[in-house]
C-alpha cells in the first residue's frame, strides 16, 4: 500500500471497498459476462460489454445501458466496447436488453469506478489567531464582504450570526427555532442559504439585514451538512461520499459526484468550502481536510490539521468543522465544534 494511502486511510477515515464487489445480474436467461470484469476499474480503462447466452437464444440486437444511460448498442451478440473516462466516479451499474425471438429480457452487472489521483500532502502555517466562541457548535463559516458568517447546530442552540473575527464582537444574530439543528451556510447573490440536518429545511435570508426571506424543503430524501458555493451554484454534503450540486433559483438538488481518495471513498463529507476552484471539505470526526476536484470528485490533497489541538482547549469530541476562505487576504480560516480560537492559515505543498 502507498504511504500516501496510508495516511489518507489514517486522516480521513476512509471507507476501505470490497475487492469483490461485482454484483452480477439474476437472469433465468441472460447473464452480463462479469467473469471478464474487475470489481474496480481506473478512470482510464476500459471494458467490453457483452452477456452470456446459456440456452442459445437466437439474439437480434442488444441495447447496452450504464447508470440509465445509453451506451450503445450491438447486433447479435457482439461485444461494445466502453470507456470509463466521462464517467462519474463510483458504482457504474450495467444494463443489457436483450432482443430475441419477438421477446426481451435483462441483465444487470454493477462495477466500481476508483480514482486514479494519488493525493499530495499539504502543510499550512498559521499566520493568526484570534478568539472563537466556545459556545458556538460550528456547523458553516464563510467570508461575505470580509465579514465572517457562522451557522451552528444542536437543537435550541442553533444560530446564524455575522461578527468581526479578530474580536468576536457580534453584529447580529438569528437564532433558529428549537424543532431545528442548524448545519452549514454560503452566500451567494446577496442571499444567506442555511441548512439543517435532518428537518430536511433550509432557509434564506437577505445577506445585508439577515431578514428570513424564505424556508424551503429539501428537493431529495437526504441529511443536511455542509454548504459552498462556485459564483453559481451552490454545493451540499449530506453525510456520506456525496457531494450535491443544488440550483440556487429552486433550491432543487441536480446532480452528484462521489468523493474518492485512490481505491476508497470517503463517508462522513462535512463542511465545504469552494477555493482556487477545487472543494475543500471537512471529513467529520477527524482533524484533516481533503481537497477534492469538483469535476471528478477525486482528492488531491490532504491537509493534516491535528497539530491545531495542542493549543485548544477542547475533548475529543470538539471535532474539526469550519473553513471560510477569505478572498482580501487569500487566507484560510479554520475552526471547529466549540473550539475556543479561530486559526488564519495559509496552505502549500
Amino acid at each position: 500500500m502507498k504511504k500516501h494511502n496510508l495516511l489518507s486511510i489514517i486522516l480521513l477515515g476512509l471507507a476501505i471497498s470490497s475487492c469483490g464487489d461485482t454484483k452480477k445480474g439474476r437472469n433465468s436467461i441472460f447473464t452480463f459476462d462479469s467473469s471478464q470484469y474487475s470489481a474496480q476499474y481506473l478512470p482510464q480503462d476500459k471494458i467490453n460489454l457483452s452477456i452470456l447466452n446459456p440456452t442459445s437464444k437466437e439474439i437480434d440486437s442488444i441495447v447496452y445501458f450504464v447508470n440509465d444511460v445509453k451506451a450503445g448498442s450491438s447486433a447479435g451478440n457482439s461485444k461494445l466496447p466502453f470507456e470509463f473516462s466521462k464517467q462519474k466516479l463510483g458504482y457504474q451499474n450495467l444494463k443489457a436488453v436483450v432482443y430475441f425471438d419477438g421477446e426481451n429480457s435483462e441483465a444487470t452487472a454493477r462495477v466500481e469506478l476508483v480514482s486514479n489521483v494519488t493525493p499530495k500532502l499539504l502543510k499550512y502555517k498559521v499566520i493568526n489567531t484570534y478568539p472563537h466562541d466556545a459556545e458556538a457548535f460550528t456547523e458553516g463559516l464563510e467570508f461575505y464582504k470580509d465579514t465572517l458568517y457562522e451557522s451552528t447546530g444542536l437543537k435550541g442552540k442553533s444560530f446564524l450570526r455575522k461578527y468581526d473575527y479578530k474580536t468576536g464582537k457580534v453584529y447580529k444574530q438569528v437564532d433558529l427555532e428549537a424543532q431545528y439543528f442548524g448545519e452549514g451556510t454560503t452566500i451567494l447573490n446577496d442571499k444567506i442559504y442555511q441548512i439543517t440536518w435532518q428537518e430536511k429545511t433550509g432557509f434564506i435570508y437577505n445577506a445585508n439585514t439577515m431578514k428570513l426571506e424564505k424556508t424551503f424543503t429539501f428537493d431529495k430524501d437526504i441529511e443536511g451538512w455542509g454548504m459552498t458555493n462556485d459564483g453559481k451554484n451552490i454545493y451540499q454534503s449530506d453525510g456520506t461520499e456525496k457531494i450535491w450540486t443544488t440550483n440556487p433559483e429552486n433550491q432543487k438538488q441536480v446532480s452528484y459526484i462521489n468523493v474518492y481518495s485512490g481505491t476508497s471513498k470517503i463517508k462522513a463529507i462535512n463542511e465545504l468550502e469552494w477555493i482556487d476552484d477545487k472543494f475543500y471539505v471537512n471529513v467529520f470526526q477527524k482533524d484533516a481536510i481533503a481537497v477534492v476536484n469538483p469535476e471528478s470528485g477525486s482528492v488531491e490533497g490532504i491537509l493534516d490539521l491535528s497539530g491545531l489541538r495542542k493549543s485548544l482547549n477542547v475533548t475529543t469530541d470538539d471535532v474539526l468543522n469550519g473553513i471560510a476562505y477569505n478572498p482580501k487576504t487569500k487566507t484560510i480560516f479554520v475552526t471547529g465544534k466549540n473550539w475556543d480560537k479561530l486559526f488564519e492559515i495559509t496552505v502549500s505543498e
